[in-house]
């Protein structure tokens, strides 16, 4: 069972392949020159469109979500490193303000191109930026419009000699601000000049918001995974070097411009500590000279060891308190930054001696947002998606500020209640002392105190001067750019492959589509689909043939099939048992007069009587081919002018083939079939031949063709392949009942080759079954 499953598998894959090939095979002309056409385009295709290169890179980022925390050596030593969400930082990198630095720091609204000529037409022009010997610089590159009219191409020439450059037909210097046509325009040796040229050089002019917007599409980044801050930077351009001085451009802007935000608060911070060491400083100067002074007039020279015990220990708490009101005061300008200003991008207050991480995170936090803000509203919408989700970000980040400060604010002032309690008490352990000890011991006090304020002033000084020492900011290169070896676009296999299957699709369109709008019939399978007949044969196509021609084919191949068409009806066993054969067809001119001579011929051959009636009254194309239309023939023997013997001998006989004439066009025909003369008719016949085939009119024009169907034996139906409408044979095939259908069979005639080569082997469209036209 299992073999037979397969074979019956491998059966019909066969005949899908068999059938596909005597399909399409015969159309093979049409399939070669549009592919070779195809491809003709493909290749020119890949010639003219300008390659595209894939330029990557890698870069970490630090976040507040992922990874693993810095050490804290490294926090403390860096007070103003934060950490960033990797999400928030790849818009960063794909905003238009950073793009638009690199635009501007590259020239790249100034591109150079190299023109290729054919004949002294321009047909092609590629980028110049590796071996132009010059760039453009335009002094205010925002304030550049392009014209309606004006021309967009300014070609140039560069004389090194002369250390000049001639553009449209105007000499401008070398590095200098020139006034030109196109605005201050400078002119630069390029160092990345490789190679001289001999074509023809031009550069164009864009606005950088243009450029920008372009430049943004090809730049794609992908997002990290889970727990990596390592993100994955794509850029596509046609000139490799170009690509990546772009890439390694929008990292360096963006890892500077991070660096410069550290650097703004850490300025703002030293401005806030350098103004506090001057106050210090000018108090312990005149705390100095009142000591100094104190003691020359007093004569006090040294504090007692009570006096020392109090300094040292009052001199602690004084110390915690002024650090304390410190803070407190910081909180205070932090507070009323956040309660009373706007979003902006001015600088937000310092954190000094704030040790809490959380506070200076979210401090660092607003700072950012603001300044994104502030970008942002400049050169969009107010309803901009991205300005609308950065305002509300603002506002989240505020109340939390406020709560944390409150939080702060009130741990603090409880610190310095306790704080301010013990130093009450030493102040009561002060008045035990001398008067003049207690004078000096209040002074060197106060100095005390804004020792340690100095001695904490400058340590704070030095860890925000460190913050001004070049490091990574929050980023770090892993992977520096670089470009692919091969283009990624245009791919040749990819072009000539899409090329390769639209050129068979269009062939297998066309030969299909044509099929389709052909309504006629063309296919053996289409016969078999709409009529339930048997399908005896096939009668090949005789190019030039004469099938008006009285005499029997002498093709070789067609005598063949006509013998095999007999040979299925049995007209050569001995016993005559399908003695009388009618022959007709849908319309005229399906060739059923020609199937009729050459069957009864054929037979003939064979040393059987035959006798060819041609009882197509309304139209004898039968008796006019063997000359006989002015003859007497079957319509007098059925008004009974003429007897079967009279019109036998009019007949044409050549030996046992004798063709009886209709007898011309009289009258309304139908009645004369009707009035009992036609069984006598027959009768007789059957006597006298062995078979008797009847020529017809074409059936459904005319009732005759039904009333001559009793008296046959078998019927046959020729469909001639590309001129039998299918809407007549479906017609047909809807009348079932018909007794003339009972005993039908149809022949297929006049099956022409497939396609553009009728060389090739085989008739009408294959001999598969399925869509062909053989057995």
């Amino acid at each position: 069972m299992l073999y037979n499953t397969s074979k019956k598998g491998l059966d019909r894959e066969e005949n899908l392949a068999n059938t596909l090939f005597k399909l399409y095979f015969p159309y093979w002309p049409i399939f070669v020159v549009v592919l070779i056409v195809s491809l003709a385009i493909a290749w020119g295709y890949m010639q003219y469109k300008t390659p595209i290169y894939e330029i990557t890179a890698t870069m970490m980022i630090k976040d507040e979500n992922k990874g693993v925390d810095d050490s804290k050596m490294v926090q403390s030593m860096n007070p103003f490193d934060s950490k960033k969400i990797v999400e928030n930082e790849i818009k960063v990198l794909q905003s238009r303000d950073l793009m638009k630095v690199v635009v501007d720091k590259l020239n790249l609204y100034a591109p150079i191109f190299e023109e290729s000529e054919l004949a002294g037409i321009p047909i092609k022009s590629v980028s110049a930026y590796n071996w132009s010997p010059i760039s453009v610089v335009i002094k205010n590159p925002e304030n550049i419009v392009v014209k309606k009219g004006a021309p967009t191409k300014h070609y140039f020439t560069f004389a090194s000699s002369k250390n000049s450059v001639n553009v449209d037909g105007k000499t401008y210097p070398l590095n200098q601000w020139v006034e030109s046509p196109f605005g201050t325009v400078m002119f630069l040796p390029n160092k990345k000049s490789i190679s001289k040229t001999g074509k023809p050089l031009y550069f164009t002019l864009s606005n950088p918001r243009g450029i920008t917007q372009g430049l943004l599409k090809s730049l794609e980044i992908t997002p990290p995974e889970k727990l990596s801050t390592v993100v994955n930077l794509s850029f596509k351009d046609a000139v490799p070097e170009r690509g990546e001085e772009i890439l390694e451009k929008l990292i360096e802007t963006y890892r500077q411009k991070g660096i410069e935000a550290k650097n703004v608060l850490a300025a703002h911070t030293m401005e806030f500590i350098e103004e506090r060491i001057e106050n210090v400083e000018n108090e312990l100067d005149d705390l100095e000279s009142e000591i100094e002074q104190y003691r020359s007039s007093k004569g006090v020279v040294n504090l007692s060891e009570q006096g020392r015990l109090y300094l040292q220990d009052a001199g602690e708490v004084d110390r915690r308190i002024t650090e304390t009101r410190l803070k407190l005061s910081i909180l205070d300008k932090v507070e009323n930054y956040i309660e009373s200003k706007n979003m902006g991008g001015s600088i937000v207050p310092s954190t000094l001696g704030i040790d809490d991480p959380v506070l200076t995170q979210l401090l660092q936090k607003l700072y950012d947002s603001e300044i994104k803000y502030e970008g942002l509203k400049n050169t969009t919408a107010v309803n901009n998606p991205m300005l609308t989700s950065i305002a509300d970000e603002i506002e989240k980040i505020r109340p939390t500020i406020l709560d944390n400060i409150r939080s702060q604010r009130s741990n603090l002032q409880t610190s310095l209640a306790n704080m301010t309690n013990t130093s009450g008490k030493y102040d009561s352990a002060l008045r035990t002392l001398p008067e003049k000890e207690r004078k000096l011991l209040e002074i060197t006090r106060r100095k005390e105190v804004k020792n340690d304020l100095f001695a904490y002033l400058l340590k704070k000084r030095e860890e925000t001067a460190l913050t001004y020492v070049p490091t990574d900011g929050d980023s770090k290169i892993v992977t520096r750019a670089q470009a692919s070896l091969e283009p990624v676009s245009p791919k040749g296999f990819k072009v000539y492959g899409i090329a390769f299957f639209l050129a068979v699709g269009f062939c297998v369109a066309y030969v299909v589509i044509k099929d389709m709008m052909n309504k006629t019939v063309l296919f053996r399978s289409e016969i078999d689909d709409i009529v339930d007949l048997p399908v005896l044969g096939e009668l090949s196509y005789i190019k030039n043939g004469k099938t008006n021609s009285p005499s029997p084919t002498r093709d070789i191949i067609l005598t063949e099939q006509l013998r095999k068409i007999a040979a299925k009806l049995g007209l050569y066993s001995r016993t005559f048992t399908k003695q009388k054969i009618l022959i007709t067809s849908s319309i005229a001119g399906e060739g059923k007069s020609f199937l009729s001579i050459n069957l009864a011929f054929s037979l003939s051959q064979s040393g059987k009587r035959v006798a060819l009636l041609d009882m197509d009254f309304r139209k004898p194309q039968l008796s006019q081919q063997f000359n006989l239309a002015d003859k007497m023939g079957i319509v007098q023997y059925l008004k009974g002018i003429a007897s079967l013997e009279e019109i036998t001998n009019l007949s044409i006989q050549e030996g046992n083939f004798t063709v009886l004439p209709s007898g011309g066009k009289r009258g309304d025909q139908t009645q004369l079939l009707l009035n009992g003369m036609l069984e006598p008719l027959f009768e007789q016949l059957s006597k006298d031949y062995d078979y008797i085939i009847i020529d017809s009119a074409p059936l459904g024009l005319v009732s005759e063709t039904n009333l001559l169907a009793e008296f046959s034996d078998i019927n046959l139906l020729v469909i001639r392949h590309g001129v039998t409408p299918k809407d007549i044979i479906q017609r047909l095939g809807q009348n079932e009942k018909s007794e003339i259908l009972e005993k039908m069979c149809v022949v297929f005639n006049g099956v022409k080759k497939r396609g553009f080569v009728k060389e090739t082997s085989g008739y009408g469209y294959g001999y598969s079954q399925i869509y062909g036209y053989g057995v």
